[in-house]
């Protein structure tokens, strides 16, 4: 996460994102308002719409609202400016704002996480196969997956994929666009992509989680998870407590119902019936189901790793996992 912004660009950044004004937004029945920021395309808006629209929020406590965004940035502002209560984003970039002072906390959403796609029958199998290789990578060069990748590669085949391959960093859609042109060999991409892409003839021939479990990790991490200060969830506690409810609740119908996917479909930008199903698929895969004592174990590990691969541009001054990076009232079960 950037470092804390000025109260002058919040105010900048809100006003132009349309966060200032609490004009537009829809009127709810009684109970507190839980208000979170999302990407207008992000993949946890299939969640609130099952939220929502299964009256999960009202069942359980509160109102929810949705503010779309224009980037994640803009989630970082709206919440730092108090226009928010809740965002979506990652356990690591919690773990730093949390280790230089920062109150923030993370309930875990989704460990699907990116892979490296590759043309199906293309001759590239593993790691080793990518020296010399054009490698798209979404993300930027601090991507965890990318580091846990490069420090897989150079302990495995003593290859540095920053020197012996030939990284391009861009969004994803873009990548994916030039890893189906032909002008990029592989592509490290998010797993929706990833999705749409298997179902265009292209395979991963390693994913984010399989490089966790090479590098410390015993089982999936939740990558993204709902993030919110410490100290308004205190405040707040049962309608935070009714939000989780709820958001537990949502995924449950989404593992098991065919028919409610049926019905967010029109949202998912998926007119191929192979797509749709390969997203159904991996948001599934995706959802959380171990202990959280264990998430945040392999977390601890997997930060210290990090803090080796990244150093401190990125997890910042602290080198030890933050106390508190996963929300405590989720280990009282």
């Amino acid at each position: 996460m950037t470092p804390m912004l000025s109260r002058r660009r919040v105010l900048a950044l809100a006003a132009a994102s349309g966060l200032a004004a609490a004009a537009g937004r829809p009127a709810f029945a009684a109970g507190p308002t839980i208000r979170i920021a999302v990407l207008k395309t992000g993949t946890v808006n299939w969640e609130l719409d099952v939220i929502r629209t299964n009256g999960f929020d009202q069942k359980h406590g509160f109102a929810l609202d949705v503010v779309e965004v224009a980037n994640n940035e803009a989630t970082r502002v709206a919440l730092q400016a108090g226009d928010v209560d809740l965002i979506t984003s990652d356990w690591l970039l919690v773990a730093r704002e949390r280790g230089e002072g920062s109150d923030l906390t993370f309930v875990p959403f989704s460990s699907s996480v990116g892979s490296i796609m590759v043309k199906d029958g293309g001759g590239i199998a593993t790691l080793a196969d990518l020296k010399g290789k054009k490698i798209g990578v979404a993300g930027g060069p601090l991507d965890k997956n990318w580091l846990l990748i490069q420090g897989m590669a150079k302990r495995d085949f003593g290859l540095d994929l920053a020197k012996d391959a030939e990284p391009a960093f861009g969004a994803p859609p873009l990548l994916s666009e030039k890893l189906q042109s032909g002008e990029l060999d592989a592509a490290l991409t998010f797993w929706n992509f990833c999705a749409r892409l298997e179902a265009g003839g292209f395979k991963s021939i390693l994913s984010g989680l399989e490089a966790a479990q090479a590098m410390g990790a015993k089982g999936a991490i939740s990558a993204v998870g709902y993030t919110f200060s410490e100290g308004w969830a205190a405040k707040n506690l049962d309608a935070v407590k009714g939000f989780v409810a709820a958001s537990r609740e949502a995924k449950e119908l989404l593992r098991t119902s065919d028919a409610e996917w049926a019905r967010i479909r029109p949202m998912m930008n998926a007119d191929d019936d192979k797509v749709f199903a390969n997203l159904r698929d991996r948001f599934r895969d995706g959802i959380p189901s171990r202990p959280i004592a264990d998430e945040i174990a392999d977390a601890t590990t997997l930060y210290g790793v990090l803090a080796d691969l990244g150093g401190e541009k990125l997890v910042g001054k602290s080198k030890t996992f933050a106390a508190g990076t996963f929300w405590s009232e989720l280990a009282k079960g």
